[in-house]
């Protein structure tokens, strides 16, 4: 080709689509690069976005996106080796719209959203992997790619975890274990009827559970399971650092256990798993975050390192879709003054400052380190547990009075040290 773009996309996510979306709105020439078959096709991210942050960025495309089920109940789950403890949360902020957040198939959402892309006027081109930048005298100004050279006055970088496109212009190092961690998710084909009845959900309805404990067998993560239309998004997240440390068991052994417990076979009895995936997440937080831009690059979604997991959420997609946008915004602000510098492409960097991304992200900058505490992935679902267990237990004799039998697990030893977990957790 040659044909100079005014922005060339490599990776063709949330936030490469957000980026091509906005850019061609705007009447801009853009190129977006996907390696996969389609956009969407290696794109397994969890299964959930938050929509209430993005709305008004993209106000055309929700009542036509391909969403699953809103989310109408919040549920979290404790599990202890031989018992658990579920609790459930509805409110009417979840179950009247504007809906905060829904069940989503990244495969036929981004597929979706990649022609929306295409009808404002944006080239993607699939089955492509860009294989190097070209930079000219310190600046980025185009892609290798297919054994062509593509000439654009911006690229941004929406390759994912890894970025390799940001680590070649060095504005990123190459990423530490500690700050990673490996997600794998099953689709799991049922019923629409079924789904409703197992959850309890009125028709459109959807769950999202969250499990701690030992579903990790101690390492730093958990596991999720979200309801769909007419499936189950079912998997884990495990710290990279934790795996490589503790090899006693690996990934697929512990989603495999995670599948037999009781708690999860009745849900998924029945199913048929039609997907199986895995893939690299950002879990360093805002200490982790890499440099957003250079002369003639940008950097936005995961390989800007936009996840974000406090325990009781794990979000991303929609830090992606903002960042895509924002990424689009500096862009068009730097087309317009025919400036394509690291000092003008900045902008970018002050966006994302004074939007919910970064501020969120300062808000929770000290979640990974409070969240890296063993006692949070097996003290506690044993603790808890236990104490339920002698609750609820009725014996064959007398049974106790219900003080005594919780004061036995509040020795001062076990008292102090909740409460030093819990002034680390007040950080977050």
């Amino acid at each position: 080709m040659d044909e100079k773009f005014d922005a060339i996309i490599v990776g063709g996510g949330l936030a490469g689509l957000a980026s091509a979306y906005t850019l061609a709105q705007n009447g801009l020439e853009v190129l977006l690069l996907e390696r996969g078959d389609y956009s969407g096709a290696k794109n397994v991210t969890g299964g959930r976005l938050y929509v209430s942050p993005v709305r008004d960025l993209f106000p055309d495309l929700w009542k036509k996106a391909p969403l699953e089920r809103f989310i109408a109940h919040e549920e979290v789950a404790m599990l202890a080796g031989e018992r658990s403890l579920t609790l459930r949360y509805s409110g009417n902020e979840l179950a009247n719209e504007p809906y905060q957040s829904y069940s989503i198939l990244r495969a036929k959402f981004d597929r979706w959203f990649a022609k929306q892309a295409e009808r404002k006027g944006a080239a993607i081109i699939t089955k492509t992997k860009v294989d190097d930048l070209i930079i000219e005298n310190g600046k980025v100004t185009g892609v290798l790619a297919a054994g062509d050279e593509l000439k654009a006055d911006v690229v941004i970088a929406c390759d994912g975890a890894m970025s390799l496109i940001s680590e070649r212009m060095g504005i990123r190092s190459p990423g530490l274990p500690k700050d990673h961690a490996v997600g794998f998710k099953e689709i799991i084909e049922l019923d629409p009827n079924v789904i409703e009845d197992r959850f309890g959900l009125a028709d459109g309805e959807g769950a999202a559970r969250l499990f701690m404990g030992e579903v990790t067998k101690g390492k730093f993560g958990g596991g999720f399971l979200y309801t769909n239309k007419e499936s189950i998004s079912l998997g884990m997240v495990v710290s990279i650092k934790d795996l490589m440390e503790d090899q006693d068991v690996t990934a697929p052994e512990l989603m495999d256990n995670f599948k037999l417990r009781p708690e999860v076979a009745k849900l998924i009895r029945g199913g048929q798993t039609a997907e199986y995936s895995a893939h690299v997440i950002p879990e360093g937080g805002y200490k982790a975050l890499s440099k957003l831009f250079a002369d003639g690059l940008l950097v936005a979604g995961d390989a800007a390192g936009l996840a974000l997991n406090i325990g009781v959420t794990v979000r991303g997609m929609e830090y992606a879709l903002a960042s895509g946008y924002y990424a689009a915004q500096a862009v068009i602000a730097a087309k317009e003054a025919n400036d394509f510098t690291a000092s003008k492409l900045s902008l970018y960097e002050k966006l994302l400052n004074d939007s919910f991304v970064i501020k969120d992200f300062k808000n929770f900058k000290e979640a990974p380190q409070v969240l890296d505490n063993p006692r949070f992935f097996n003290h506690y679902p044993e603790f808890v547990g236990n104490m339920m267990k002698d609750i609820y237990e009725i014996p064959a004799g007398s049974k106790d009075r219900l003080y005594p039998t919780m004061k036995k697990y509040m020795k001062f030893g076990e008292l102090w040290a909740m409460l030093g977990d819990l002034r680390k957790v007040m950080k977050i």
